[in-house]
């Protein structure tokens, strides 16, 4: 049987998904988050295309954080992501929390990318 906390964030998502799609003008700006680590991806629904992405898996974001798993490292891969699609076009996108709750690390990537120059 699955954890009780997945499920409710997996039907928060499927909700969410019904009302949010990334098309080539304002696509889709998608975060997931584990225990560790923090994954943002812009993304393309018409075409199924990643336009972008950053985590902290990357070698030049490595360098810049301390420790994985803080708010201050999700502001870091928000601003890594908002340098990246506004270096490629992109200004406004369509924020996907992917099920998770607006609080805590998801919170603190928005601001980065909103700090960057991304609109949503």
């Amino acid at each position: 049987m699955k954890n009780k906390k997945l499920l409710s964030r997996l039907n928060r998502k499927r909700r969410i998904r019904r009302n949010i799609f990334g098309t080539a003008e304002v696509p889709r700006l998608t975060v997931y988050r584990s225990l560790t680590h923090i994954y943002a991806q812009i993304i393309n629904d018409n075409e199924g295309v990643t336009l972008t992405a950053s985590s902290t898996l990357e070698k030049n974001v490595k360098k810049r954080i301390k420790k994985t798993g803080t708010c201050d490292t999700a502001k870091i891969i928000g601003e890594d992501i908002g340098e990246k699609a506004v270096q490629k076009g992109i200004k406004k996108v369509v924020f996907d929390r992917n099920g998770f709750i607006y609080n805590g690390r998801i919170k603190a990537l928005a601001m980065g990318a909103r700090e960057k120059g991304l609109q949503f």
